[in-house]
């Protein structure tokens, strides 16, 4: 696997504790015209940070950021998209709020960003790789962009975060919500 995708480290530890199995994204200013799409069915959770990140969520004050890497990263979960939508209705995105840790006013935001209303989302089955991708933290890696280019890795064991029950019950519920 070669493709990152940059989420905020709090989002990928929610992810990747099994909390969330849904991504929502919009997009942003390098994106290209086309706008932000999920282009690949599976890739690496690559964790960013900043410090107002918690405060964009509904986890307490008090969570602490994942630590921020120096001159080494580490990539421990891979996600494998089941399906996606964009979600154009505000009233049905509002109804998955038990299933993302996301603010309401953060989910706002991202509906209402650009000319077009509403937000991606992707129902996604998360795997611990074990043992985890350690890479050096390079300038490459950054800038306003969902998809990175990283190097080939060596196999490694891929153990889901949910149990197969747990991923069935998530994905009827939430598709239920969606009317998909």
């Amino acid at each position: 696997m070669k493709i990152g995708f940059k989420e905020w480290a709090v989002v990928c530890e929610a992810l990747g504790s099994g909390r969330q199995s849904l991504i929502l994204r919009k997009g942003g200013i390098a994106e290209g015209r086309e706008g932000f799409r999920f282009e690949h069915e599976e890739f690496l959770l690559f964790p960013t940070w900043f410090h107002e990140q918690v405060a964009k969520t509904i986890l307490p004050e008090e969570t602490p950021l994942p630590p921020v890497p120096e001159e080494e990263l580490e990539l421990a979960w891979t996600a494998v998209v089941e399906w996606t939508r964009l979600v154009t209705d505000a009233d049905r995105l509002a109804k998955l709020r038990d299933f993302h840790i996301l603010s309401e006013s953060v989910i706002r935001e991202r509906f209402e960003y650009d000319d077009v209303r509403g937000v991606h989302v992707a129902f996604v089955r998360v795997f611990r790789l074990d043992p985890p991708i350690r890479l050096r933290n390079e300038k490459r890696y950054g800038g306003c962009r969902s998809w990175v280019d990283l190097p080939q890795f060596d196999d490694c064991a891929c153990v889901s975060v949910v149990t197969d029950e747990e991923h069935a019950r998530r994905r009827a519920a939430i598709e239920a919500l969606l009317g998909v």
